[in-house]
């Protein structure tokens, strides 16, 4: 197996089959969800994806290794192709570059990856749809819905809001894909980009995976979209706090401003983004009325603006590192 990276460490691993034989490797990234992190992986061994598979947990607290340790004594109990790495430097784009090349130098055979976050529940077939939905559209990235699981059930309402709604609603081809919390990313892909696969940029206010997506897209690969293949994402109450739900939607206004500057730089580039940006706060009002009505939701009839807002702010400099302070997140 090649050394890791010298800010990456391998914690803790074990073999039930031989390396060459793991055709697939789920990677899981974590940081201080030691507990629901047992969850998931309880969740991830018990599918059944017809061929042997292996588990990579990145634990991206390099001070505080709860997730590493909740992981090990995990699969101490399990039979289970199973790498538990420390990515020493702190930030999820870090945590996802970690754990796919580990991947990758691990089991030289490996035919595609899975991604799930450790704030997620599989579905029971979860591995299956998406490799079924490969298999049928071809496509070279298959992403899934990240269905809210809200512990404060009164806020069920939220699920309404597109902070929360999946990016698609059937499953076939897609022009492209938005998050990186339910994903198969096959080989080819993996092979094409450089590395690091997400850019470190990224590693604060998230977008790191559209980011990667974007370029994928530009090097001729395709996406589609697997509607069963669901995994249930726990939101905390904090999450559903106005602020944070504001907090998130600007955020994803200086996001999809930045992605456009980095597809077309220059002058006449940000001239557009920047004319773009000055046409959907216009146009925010009226998409916002609409928006409140078809959700039945009054809250949701300020996302555009938000969006907006936070594509303008972006122009200034004025990006909200959400990832920056996780007790806050």
């Amino acid at each position: 197996m090649t050394p890791p990276a010298p800010d990456v460490t391998v914690f803790y691993q074990t073999t039930v089959d031989a390396a060459e034989s793991v055709e697939l490797v789920v990677t899981l990234p974590t940081f201080r969800r030691p507990e629901h992190l047992i969850k998931t992986l309880k969740t991830v061994i018990s599918q059944e994806p017809g061929s042997p598979f292996a588990i990579v947990v990145m634990e991206n607290d390099a001070d505080g290794l709860e997730g590493a340790e909740a992981a090990r004594t995990f699969f101490a109990g399990h039979r289970i192709n199973a790498v538990v790495l420390i990515a020493h430097q702190r930030g999820n784009c870090h945590a996802y570059n970690a754990g796919w090349s580990m991947a990758l130098t691990t089991y030289p055979n490996l035919k595609s990856i899975a991604v799930i976050d450790d704030d997620e529940i599989a579905a029971p077939d979860w591995l299956d749809r998406l490799i079924s939905v490969h298999r049928q559209t071809r496509a070279d990235l298959v992403g899934g819905p990240q269905l809210p699981d809200f512990e404060d059930q009164k806020r069920n309402d939220q699920k309404r809001h597109p902070v929360f709604m999946p990016h698609y609603e059937t499953t076939g081809l897609v022009p492209i894909l938005y998050s990186s919390g339910n994903v198969l990313i096959t080989r080819p892909v993996l092979d094409a980009m450089p590395q690091p696969f997400l850019d470190p940029v990224f590693n604060f206010i998230g977008g790191g995976d559209s980011d990667f997506y974007r370029r994928s897209k530009e090097n001729g690969f395709t996406f589609a979209w697997a509607a069963e293949a669901w995994v249930a994402e726990t939101i905390p109450a904090r999450r559903t706090e106005v602020s944070w739900i504001r907090a998130r939607s600007l955020r994803n206004g200086a996001i999809s401003a930045l992605l456009e500057h980095r597809a077309a730089p220059g002058v006449a580039g940000r001239m557009k983004t920047i004319a773009k940006s000055l046409a959907l706060l216009a146009a925010s009002p009226i998409r916002g009325i609409s928006l409140w009505r078809s959700t039945r939701l009054p809250a949701a009839g300020l996302y555009h603006f938000y969006v907006a807002c936070g594509r303008l702010m972006m122009e200034l400099g004025l990006v909200n590192e959400q990832y920056r302070n996780p007790e806050k997140n």
